[in-house]
């Protein structure tokens, strides 16, 4: 039998060409073999594959984090991105484990192929921090909440996979299916997520050169993108491509915030005397610097990163530019900076508490998050005292 006639294996006929649309699941062995096949049997003219740069570099460099520079990817506030990037790794190694193929093996092995083949890789998915920025823009600030503990549930859940379960994923794509289920509870997820990366898909495939196309992508893609080639969608392309600015009334209320704070300490000086202004002044630090600072201590960050949650929370406070978090996590890399296996056990130990005290990489992001925690509470309560205090 060839590999054509797999039922996960679609033959499509589009403006003249063939494009041959192979479903696989990221975390299947027999979906290994199946690309191998296929593209030694057709022979395309080009192979593209979901997969953007980022996530190719990532598979294929087994050394990609001896170039990561942590203390840049803080400088460029992409700390969260990273975080979230791991935390899905995390979820897919852990089924992995269980299934006995690492994920993500089947877009590496069409890689691969076509590279011995001397056939052009066309990597066709969207960049995957456009895609987490664009989720988490479209996302409401309340259900923000649900979507982290749903990631980071996944992390933490120790139940073992049931040989129908374990079948039924080697069948599917296994990452599609926990987005899928995230997308019946956060519809604009899922949109973000799967449909417009149908779209995204569907459009690089066409501009693939060539008469025989080999495309590799997940099984939860496959009828979307079959949808997605029938139509002509190059207008949405500029729109899904870009990250959503932030809204005029964030920027406003990230500004008023600290402007509604150094008046109130200002008008407390005219009114009630300069030592009154002051007192707020210390309450504010103390407000902000305390609640910072502890949160540092929970993360049993190095002693500079807690003073400096201390002394930076009631500064970053007062300007939306960068955050306590930011600050913190970035001295806390200067201080105890990751070595290359922590990055690279990183997905293991997340899926335990220990092991997110025990990795420097983990630690840096404890530093970020309770920091940026202790901050926001101590806003609140610093505000509302000196506030309180103008009447």
């Amino acid at each position: 039998m060839t590999s054509t006639d797999n039922s996960d294996v679609h033959l499509i006929d589009h403006a003249g060409r063939r494009i041959i649309l192979v479903g696989t699941a990221h975390v299947s062995r027999k979906s290994v073999d199946l690309v191998h096949q296929v593209i030694e049997e057709q022979r395309p003219d080009c192979v593209c594959v979901e997969l953007d740069d980022k996530r190719y570099q990532s598979l294929a460099q087994k050394q990609r984090w001896q170039s990561l520079d942590i203390k840049e990817v803080i400088k460029k506030k992409q700390l969260a991105t990273l975080m979230i990037n791991l935390t899905l790794a995390s979820y897919q190694k852990k089924l992995g484990n269980q299934l006995g193929v690492t994920p993500g093996s089947e877009l590496l092995e069409a890689t691969r192929s076509a590279e011995k083949l001397d056939i052009p890789i066309a990597l066709c998915d969207r960049d995957v921090r456009v895609t987490l920025r664009r989720a988490w823009k479209k996302t409401s600030f309340f259900k923000k909440g649900y979507l982290l503990a749903s990631l980071f549930a996944s992390l933490f859940d120790k139940t073992e996979l049931s040989e129908e379960k374990l079948t039924e994923l080697r069948e599917s794509d296994a990452l599609s299916e926990l987005l899928a289920e995230m997308g019946q509870a956060l519809p604009e997820i899922k949109e973000v997520l799967i449909d417009e990366r149908d779209t995204y898909l569907a459009e690089k495939i066409k501009e693939a050169k060539g008469d025989k196309i080999v495309a590799v992508v997940g099984a939860g893609h496959v009828a979307g993108i079959k949808k997605a080639l029938d139509e002509d969608r190059r207008r949405l392309m500029a729109e899904i491509s870009a990250i959503p600015p932030v809204s005029p009334a964030w920027k406003i209320v990230g500004w008023l915030i600290p402007l509604v704070i150094l008046a109130s300490l200002g008008y407390i000086g005219l009114t009630k005397g300069s030592q009154a202004a002051g007192a707020n002044a210390l309450y504010w630090v103390l407000a902000n610097g305390i609640p910072s600072s502890i949160g540092a201590a929970l993360a049993l960050a190095h002693p500079v990163t807690i003073l400096t949650a201390f002394l930076a929370a009631p500064i970053t406070s007062l300007t939306p530019v960068i955050g306590a978090g930011y600050v913190c996590a970035f001295v806390q890399a200067m201080m105890s900076p990751p070595l290359v296996r922590e990055f690279e056990s990183a997905t293991e130990d997340m899926a335990s508490l220990k092991g997110w005290w025990h990795n420097n990489l983990l630690k840096v992001f404890l530093a970020f998050v309770l920091p940026s925690i202790g901050s926001m509470i101590g806003t609140w309560i610093g505000g509302y005292e000196i506030i309180s205090n103008l009447f």
